[in-house]
This record gives structure tokens, sequence and C-alpha cells, in this order.
């Protein structure tokens, strides 16, 4: 009871430091070139992200007191406010959501979830590795890594629950937690390691072409091969060692799995509707740009075949509170951050930095901007906004001051890939992964930040040295 008591009077303090630091930075002197709408809408964003940081209260909390706050102090019009719950790729993360609980209730989670453990479940880091290693094959397929999400994270959670390791227990880090952040971090890896893996990185590469720098399948592939790989080998097992799950060793699971699967028996009549569904899903999800169709689209018409079957119905959405929670803070943040970038505050702060570093040598400036490039990503709740809004001014920074140019625009995208997990919302497939309820949102903070430190030391170090080699 005292205990309670205590960290009860702590969550207060927490929240009251959060009041006073938002309101002196409110009426802090607005800096040159910043407007008092993008100072007032800086205030509140960063207010709600630090509140998260140091556990004052929830995301979803201090994301509904800043969508409040936005309106009443007219920082943002109504519209504006909520615009983010407009979004398809938002729809997208929480139909992605419903149709998993699909995967899972038909069985056919269960069967591929034991097909894995009797093949790599010998060890939790097998697992993780395992899971990574089907990212990164199917990422080139795949430019959306959002919709990718929604392929590995049924999976991911039929292998914790199948373990033992369930949420509503208590029981998430006995092996879940430690999966559900592996796979969020392999999708940095992956959507790196290849040109069509994230929408955001063909984009670059037309961009980069307008600086005459050429940036083919081949080149991106063969530049980000060696990175790449030691990423991941090196990421699941640093999460294996900061971030471990209680269940370590399981020398008997495959055995275990393969009665289970037996008593299982013949593959049953939902798991095939919800196989051929989640196929035809994935196959259009690929050639959807090719069929210009919309892939939150085809989300939706995925789980109104699964309701007309009957796998997923109204009860299940009912127990679905999680999905409503992550569309109300995601879409929240997610205009604030819009606005953000709309109001000049995001290409005001990147040309300050690079003002910063103008004058010293080439790799100086070189790793000046790509560290400033992922720090900057604090304040992006998405990664093709960052590249859009970045990209050009630093890479035109960079090669006025000598950077090489193509080493520096491929760092950059690579960037904006390696560094999605630096924030709960850095991603919009991070999303789905925090709404499982096995990873709360201050352990993003603190491990996402780890694996981000750690991934941009190894482009940066092995990755630059390996470009200039090869090119």
């Amino acid at each position: 009871m005292a205990h309670h008591k205590y960290k009860t009077i702590r969550q207060h303090y927490k929240q009251l430091f959060i009041l006073l630091f938002g309101t002196a930075l409110w009426f802090f002197p607005i800096p040159d070139g910043l407007t008092l709408q993008a100072w007032h809408l800086f205030t509140i964003f960063i207010s709600i992200i630090l509140a998260v940081i140091i556990e004052a209260t929830s995301i979803f909390t201090a994301s509904i007191i800043g969508l409040g706050f936005v309106i009443v102090t007219h920082t943002l019009t109504t519209k504006q406010a909520y615009s983010g719950f407009s979004q398809g790729f938002i729809l997208l993360i929480i139909i992605a959501f419903l149709i998993a609980r699909g995967v899972i209730k038909s069985g056919l989670g269960k069967r591929i979830a034991l097909l894995i453990i009797k093949r790599f479940g010998k060890s939790s880091l097998g697992l993780g590795y395992s899971i990574v290693a089907a990212d990164m094959f199917i990422a080139p397929a795949f430019p959306s890594n959002t919709a990718r999400s929604g392929v590995l994270y049924p999976i991911v959670q039929a292998l914790s629950s199948d373990s033992g390791s369930k949420v509503a227990d208590g029981t998430r880090k006995k092996l879940g937690s430690y999966l559900m952040m592996t796979s969020m971090a392999g999708l940095t890896i992956s959507s790196a390691m290849w040109l069509t893996a994230m929408a955001a990185n063909p984009a670059g590469a037309k961009m980069a072409k307008e600086f005459g720098v050429e940036i083919s399948y081949g080149s991106w592939a063969l530049a980000s091969f060696l990175p790449s790989l030691i990423a991941f080998i090196t990421i699941p097992w640093l999460l294996f060692k900061i971030f471990p799950p209680d269940l370590k060793k399981t020398p008997n699971a495959p055995v275990m799995a393969q009665h289970e699967l037996e008593h299982m028996g013949a593959v049953h009549k939902n798991e095939y509707i919800m196989g051929f569904t989640f196929i035809a899903m994935i196959t259009l999800w690929i050639f959807s740009a090719q069929l210009g169709i919309d892939k939150t689209a085809v989300a939706f018409l995925g789980l109104g075949i699964l309701m007309l079957s009957n796998i997923f119905t109204l009860d299940d959405l009912a127990h679905e509170g999680r999905a409503l929670g992550t569309l109300i803070w995601f879409g929240t943040l997610y205009a604030m951050s819009s606005y953000l970038n709309e109001f000049g505050f995001m290409s005001w702060l990147g040309v300050h930095i690079s003002n910063i570093i103008m004058g010293e040598s080439w790799p100086i400036v070189y790793v000046g901007l790509i560290l400033a490039y992922v720090f900057i990503h604090y304040f992006f709740v998405s990664q093709t906004a960052q590249m859009l809004a970045l990209f050009s001014v630093f890479l035109g920074v960079g090669i006025n001051a000598g950077v090489p140019a193509e080493l520096l625009a491929l760092m950059l995208l690579f960037a904006t890939n390696f560094n999605a997990m630096i924030t709960p919302q850095g991603s919009s497939a991070n999303v789905i992964y925090l709404s499982s309820g096995y990873i709360e949102s201050r352990e993003v903070y603190k491990y996402g930040g780890v694996v981000t430190l750690a991934n941009t030391i190894i482009y940066l170090g092995a990755g630059t040295a390996w470009i200039l080699l090869i090119f």
C-alpha cells in the first residue's frame, strides 16, 4: 500500500514537471525564423514525448491531452488536428491488427508458429533470428513496411502465445516482449537492405538523381549488403542481452511442437479460408502499385471476408480496445508532426544543424549530418515525411562541403530506415507491435534507442568503409 502511494506521488511530481516545462517553453522567446504557431506546436509535441519518456503518463493519455490543447489554444484548427485520423496507412495498421486476431483464432497462426518452433525453437534467440530472416527474405517484394508488419505480427503473436507468453496473464516478458521487439527491430534492417522494401526508398533515389547520383536496385543492394548483414547478426543478439526473455533455452520445444501439430491434425476449413485470404492480401499488397489498388482497401476487403466467414466477429471487435487506442494516439501525433513540418519547424531545425557543422572537413560534416538526421527523427512520425523534408537539404549541404555525393545519399536513405525505432511513433510499422500489449512505450524509447544507436554505429562504421571500398 505504501509503495503504491509513493508511486502515485512520484507520478504527480513528474506530471507537475511536464506542466512547468511546457509552460516555460510556451512563453520562451520565439527563435528567429519560426512563427508563434510553429513554436507553440513544437512545445506541445515535445511535452507529449517527454511525458512518455519519463513515464509521467501513458502515450494515449498524453496524446489525448495534447489533442485537446492544440485545439483549445488555436494552435491547430479542428480540421488540422483531426487530419491524422483520415490517413489510410493509419487505418491499415488498425485493420492489420484486427486481421492478426483472425489468424490466431482460425488456428493458422498456431500451426505456423508450431512449424517455426519445430525448426528453430531450441532457443528464444533462434526464434528471434528466424523472424528477422523471414522479414529480410520477403522485404524486396513489399514496398510497404507497414504492410509487412501486418504479415509478420500475427506469426510473432502466435509464437508468443503458444510458448505460454501472454499479455493477459502477466507473462508477456516470458518470450513475447523479446520477439515483438526483435521483429520491430528487424524491420529497420530489412527496410534499409532493399530499394523496394519501403515506400520512401525509391522516392529518395529519384531525389538523389537531381544531384547527379544514380542509385539502382543493384547498387543499393550491394551498398547495403555488408552493414545489413552485420546488423542482422548483431541486433537480435543485442536485444537478447539487454531485453532478455525469461524463457531462454527450450531444448524440448521442437518435440512438443511436433506432438501439438499431430494433435491439431489436418488443416481445417477456417485455416484454409484464413490462409487463402492472407495470401490474396499479400499478393495484392505486393502488386498494389502496378494494379493501382489502395493497400488499406485490400485490408478492409480481407477483414470483410473473415467477418463473412465468422473467423472475425463483432464480439472480437469489442475485445480489441487497443486498436482504437492506437488509432487515437498515433493519429494525433501524426497530425502534429505533419504540421510541424508544414509550418517550417523541421526545415528550420535542419538548416540550423547544417550551419553548425559547415566549414569542417568533409568526414566531420558527413558524420554530423547523419547523426543529426537520425536524432531529428524524434520529431517525425513518418519516415517518408522526414526524407521529403530534409533529404535534399542535408544532401546539398554535404555535397557543398565536399562529402562524396553517392556515399551521403545512400547513408541518408539507409538512415531513413534504420532510425525508425528511435520512438514508438517513429514508424507506422512500430505501432502494430506496440498495440499488442507485449511492449510498452517507455521500453521502445529505451531499447529502441539502443537499437538505433547500434544501427547507426554499424551503418556509419562498416557501411561507410564498405561503400568507399566498392564505389
